[in-house]
């Protein structure tokens, strides 16, 4: 497996493959780089350097007690575009994802970057607040931070119905809540819990503003875990040239369930 070592020692995990201009991405919340295999094995076949990491504390990386914020889950997507030398590289960003990568470019710029695609991303911000009055109530987050405490398996067993929309009348898939299950107990239940402050409560507006390439925010209008109007609509306005497309009736999980619309959308950002 290949590993690169951040500034404060922690070990990421990432894996690479194909040739050609580099996608790069940045999974959701409990996941790993798993949750991109299906992008990533279109993209390698249709000429394209693809890479994905586990962000700290999930999946194959470290579990370090420190450093469970979003900007040392930037600096570490920076360590590995740095370590790689990726120049003209695609950031791809779901959910939490797309949080870290429009922190990348707030901390690190894009000189390295041309092109960015948010999904399902939890931009600008998603908590409810006096400025935010329309977001998601801190109650749902204590909820999710609860359930990690009592019983992270058997939570990451039932929120895959939430996740992938069955709890909306969509045909269950038991592969689905499999990957999603051992995804989710690879990583670290300490960093788990404290990431989910980081992808709640974060304002990613600054971060957004900075953004000086194209970028495409893909969101479904059934996605119930980070609400469209809320997120999504808003950041279009807020990204100098961004384009907004929305998948009707599509949930949270477009990268598994929206699959073959996403890669074509995917490949046509990228040869546009």
């Amino acid at each position: 497996m290949s590993f690169v070592t951040t500034a404060d020692g922690t070990q990421i995990y990432y894996r690479e493959y194909g040739e050609g201009q580099p996608f790069v991405f940045a999974h959701g919340w409990p996941l790993n780089a798993d949750a991109w295999d299906g992008q990533m094995l279109f993209l390698a076949n249709n000429g394209f350097r693809v890479i994905a990491h586990d962000r700290r504390g999930h999946g194959r990386s470290d579990q370090p007690a420190t450093g469970n914020d979003m900007d040392h889950y930037a600096d570490d997507l920076a360590a590995v575009m740095d370590a790689l030398d990726l120049k003209d590289a695609i950031l791809v960003g779901h959910s939490t994802g797309g949080g870290e990568i429009a922190r990348y470019v707030g901390r690190h710029g894009t000189s390295r970057v041309a092109g960015m695609v948010f999904i399902g991303a939890v931009i600008p911000t998603m908590a409810k607040s006096p400025a935010n009055p329309g977001g998601v109530p801190m109650e749902v987050f204590d909820g999710i931070r609860k359930a990690v405490l009592d019983n992270r398996s058997g939570f990451y067993m039932t929120f895959p119905d939430t996740f992938f929309g069955w709890d909306q009348g969509r045909p269950e898939e038991d592969g689905l809540r499999m990957a999603f299950w051992s995804q989710g107990m690879a990583g670290g239940a300490h960093a788990q819990y404290q990431c989910v402050a980081q992808f709640s409560e974060t304002d990613f507006a600054e971060d957004l503003a900075a953004i000086d390439v194209p970028a495409l925010i893909i969101h479904g209008d059934a996605d119930s875990i980070v609400p469209i109007d809320t997120t999504a609509r808003i950041a279009a306005t807020l990204i100098a040239d961004a384009t907004l497309s929305v998948y009707e009736g599509a949930t949270h999980a477009i990268p598994a369930q929206d699959q073959d619309r996403l890669n074509q959308d995917l490949l046509a950002f990228a040869r546009r």
